[in-house]
């Protein structure tokens, strides 16, 4: 990790460096300019949105990912924030252990089920897939999605429907996001579209925070217009102590985990 103290010798011993082995650094034409040297960079993540990637083009520097070894991993997570989500675990996990639980809960806290409703996804790539076949044939939810080209696997296996974005926005009781980081999808998700969602609905954001206006998904939280998000990343990370997040009930918020597990079969002889 980068701190106050390393990042000069970090950003000395790149201009030496032929390679580079990335994680959550950004590397910015900044950091890079003046690394003579430097023939290929190899990030552990599946996403590169933390790189140059014009910059190391134009110099015919390698990049390499590491695509489909998280899948199911994060697939897994978004799942996770899915249920926690509209189950309220987080929220009454908390109730329980702070002693409140003395008579049998009313319905103000009870949760929604995830069983038969419908999901809207955005971005079928394969984390999307993996995520819609958890919904199809796990919970018989009904599933639409919106992706740049049309996802015949998905549609066939899943009975996926292909929509537009507007259409899912509308219609979802879950909308999950699982789009890359680009320019056109920079705070892609705002207020209008916010506005457009049902109320009560969940919010679910699996793949980076700049793709939503956090503003404006604060608004729509506290308003009561959306029922609860769960969120694996964020417009800054880690989030600020004064984050609104921190203090809302009906939002579950990961450390941004979505690739991170251990499984403890490679640790056996």
């Amino acid at each position: 990790m980068i701190d106050n103290e390393n990042r000069n010798s970090f950003l000395e011993a790149i201009k030496h460096a032929h390679g580079l082995l990335g994680a959550s650094v950004k590397f910015t034409e900044e950091m890079l300019t003046g690394a003579d040297h430097l023939e290929a960079i190899s990030t552990i993540s599946v996403g590169y949105d933390n790189f140059a990637v014009p910059w190391l083009t134009e110099r015919g520097i390698i990049l390499t990912n590491t695509p489909d070894v998280l899948t199911e991993t994060v697939a897994d997570t978004i799942f996770a924030l899915m249920l926690a989500s509209a189950r309220r675990v987080v929220e009454l996990d908390e109730f329980v252990k702070a002693g409140h639980w003395r008579q049998s809960i009313d319905e103000t806290l009870y949760g929604v089920d995830v069983h038969s409703k419908r999901l809207g996804i955005l971005g079928m790539g394969v984390i999307g897939t993996a995520v819609a076949r958890r919904a199809r044939l796990g919970f018989s939810m009904e599933v639409l999605y919106y992706n740049r080209s049309r996802n015949r696997e998905v549609e066939d296996q899943f009975y996926a429907k292909f929509s537009t974005f507007d259409d899912i926005l509308g219609a979802a009781d879950f909308l999950c996001v699982v789009l890359p980081s680009t320019k056109e999808t920079e705070k892609l998700i705002g207020a209008p579209e916010f506005a457009k969602m049902k109320r009560g609905a969940i919010f679910i954001n699996g793949s980076r925070g700049r793709i939503v206006d956090q503003s404006a998904l604060i608004r729509s939280l506290q308003t009561g217009h959306l029922g609860a998000a769960g969120l694996d990343v964020f417009e800054k990370e880690p989030l600020p102590a004064d984050s609104p997040f921190l203090k809302m009930p009906n939002v579950v918020a990961l450390p941004h985990v979505g690739s991170a597990s251990r499984d403890p079969i490679f640790g056996r002889h």
